[in-house]
């Protein structure tokens, strides 16, 4: 009798070792039943800190190969939470907000050290300024015009495809303030359905020419699909910069300004004026970022 219930003792306190090994794998009630996540294997930590030092060099490795002072620095990520566009004092127009026009800026609102690179046209169109862009991994957005890109479509479809937005700069590049509503129309949309129909989207950003517009320009461009309107707060040459303020300054959120141009109107190339454009926002501590997503 004595030795059976030693047996069942043994036999329960077995099973209630069991029974406690059991429970503390069960889901903790006060975790609301979810299991705490384990640390990555250090196998994958590792992984994941060779690929960071791999892009590390191989960007050391593209800013030596194009001769910049600095490596550039890495843009921050995409805000959570996108800013609120409005447009800037002293560029509305009549009913500008009363009639939902698209906003006209030339700085993003951040506290962000970062800028954007946009370009414009497309009359030049050099393979080296792919590559370029590609290997450093500096993000832009192109504004194109049908009557310079018609030459080689095909040059922007690479663009495209290395992850650059392409968005409207209008048909034939004309100074837009004063021409009549259906004249602009056509010039908006027109290029409108050129990029849809070679690109396979419509975009939601217009450039007007010479950062030439009225009122007619914005009901337009609303009427097309557009819903920004960047200018710019900075232009980039070869040889020098323009100022759209006084101070001659860079501002956390400015849009850079150039242009698809070579030696034959510039003193230099297209990589020329990345390296003078990457060597100063980098000396003064910016990243580029990349404007789309910031809208």
């Amino acid at each position: 009798m004595r030795a059976g219930a030693a047996v069942l003792t043994l036999a329960t306190i077995a099973s209630l070792v069991a029974g406690c090994g059991k429970d503390s794998a069960a889901p903790d009630p006060a975790a609301g039943g979810r299991q705490p996540l384990a640390a990555p294997p250090a196998r994958e930590r590792d992984s994941h800190a060779a690929e960071l030092r791999a892009a590390h060099a191989a960007r050391v490795a593209a800013a030596k190969r194009w001769g910049l002072e600095r490596v550039p620095r890495t843009a921050p990520p995409a805000p959570g939470k996108k800013p609120r566009i409005a447009t800037r004092k002293g560029f509305e127009v009549d009913g500008h907000r009363r009639l939902g026009l698209p906003p006209v800026f030339t700085t993003v609102p951040t506290d962000e050290k970062v800028v954007f690179l946009t370009v414009d046209d497309g009359a030049e169109k050099d393979p080296a300024f792919l590559r370029m862009m590609s290997e450093l991994k500096i993000p832009y957005t192109a504004f194109l015009s049908d009557y310079v890109i018609k030459e080689d479509y095909g040059y922007f479809e690479e663009m495209q495809d290395r992850g650059v937005g392409l968005n409207n700069h209008t048909l034939n590049h004309p100074p837009l303030r004063g021409l009549p509503y259906a004249r602009q129309k056509r010039e908006i949309c027109g290029m409108q359905d050129v990029l849809e129909e070679r690109y396979g989207r419509r975009p939601v950003l217009f450039r007007p020419p010479f950062g030439s517009y009225d009122k007619n320009t914005l009901r337009a461009a609303e009427s097309c699909g557009i819903e920004y309107v960047p200018l710019w707060n900075e232009e980039v040459f070869v040889d020098r910069w323009d100022y759209r303020e006084g101070d001659g300054a860079l501002h956390p959120g400015d849009i850079v300004l150039t242009h698809f141009r070579g030696r034959n109107e510039w003193k230099g190339t297209m990589p020329d004026m990345i390296r003078r454009f990457l060597d100063k926002v980098t000396a003064e501590g910016y990243a580029v970022g990349r404007l789309e997503d910031y809208l």
